[in-house]
């Protein structure tokens, strides 16, 4: 595969999320841009704001500023970024940041489609917030950002569904690729080390730490894995990404209890 289909593939991806997100948002009653998300400080409001914003910067818009205080949930200066779409739009009524997203990201599809980026290596210009991205970073994280936030809005007004989406495997494939990493690095387990994830919808996932002491992806799945971790995607997708606990009975671990429960719980790697 060139680069180019490689990178055309995320753009489809993201494309179809996008869709996705804002026919999901048309569907929703006022009271339910105020219910609050898994997200700490934000609302459905919010998470559409942010989607919107960073769709906006990427169609070439100008980038926004605002004095967004001292919430107790920013942690992190990308956190401030992501805030200033929030407090710019907190006036904007529902129906004008739905029609800023499909607007900014119908300008920015057709200039995809116009020149599509051929080195995923190269860097793309512009990028939100000064991320050091190249294209490959950026086009595969932008489907993951914008169906994470299709799944926030959907637990925040019970309206579960969106798990078999191109972008639901796409997000759930590219967040278990970092198993290996947290085992490694975030656990310290020894070289030797296994663990293989079985996610439903997707081929097994596993990893050793090498000698080196580094998470290892395995072409194949050992017989007798350190940890063997079995779960639906909803409850990887909720792990992985930091935002709440799986539902009961979703998640079935096998052979070392105690690091099986300590990877699921450093499993989080999204803000």
């Amino acid at each position: 595969m060139t680069d180019q289909q490689e990178l055309s593939g995320y753009v489809d991806v993201w494309w179809q999320a996008v869709n996705d997100f804002t026919d999901l948002l048309e569907e929703l009653d006022p009271a339910d841009w105020a219910r609050p998300t898994d997200l700490p400080g934000w609302d459905v409001k919010a998470v559409a704001s942010h989607v919107a914003h960073l769709e906006s910067i990427l169609a070439g818009n100008p980038e926004e500023s605002a004095d967004v205080g001292q919430p107790d949930h920013i942690a992190s200066p990308m956190g401030i970024y992501t805030e200033i779409g929030v407090v710019t739009r907190r006036d904007a009524d529902p129906d004008a940041i739905i029609n800023e997203i499909r607007a900014a990201a119908t300008a920015r599809h057709t200039r995809l489609l116009d020149d599509p980026p051929t080195d995923g290596s190269a860097k793309p210009e512009p990028v939100f917030g000064g991320v050091p991205w190249d294209w490959r970073t950026l086009l595969r994280n932008r489907p993951l950002d914008v169906w994470m936030h299709e799944q926030d809005v959907r637990r925040a007004v019970d309206r579960p569904g969106g798990m078999d989406s191109p972008a639901a495997r796409h997000t759930a494939e590219y967040l278990a690729e970092s198993t290996g990493y947290v085992l490694a690095k975030r656990l310290g387990a020894d070289p030797g080390t296994s663990v293989v994830l079985e996610m439903e919808g997707s081929a097994p996932f596993a990893f050793t730490v090498n000698d080196a002491g580094r998470g290892e992806r395995l072409a194949d799945a050992p017989a007798d894995p350190t940890v063997l971790l079995r779960m639906d995607r909803e409850a990887f997708i909720r792990l992985a990404g930091g935002r709440c606990d799986p539902e009961p009975g979703t998640v079935h671990v096998d052979g070392d209890q105690d690091l099986g429960r300590r990877l699921m719980d450093a499993l989080a790697t999204t803000p």
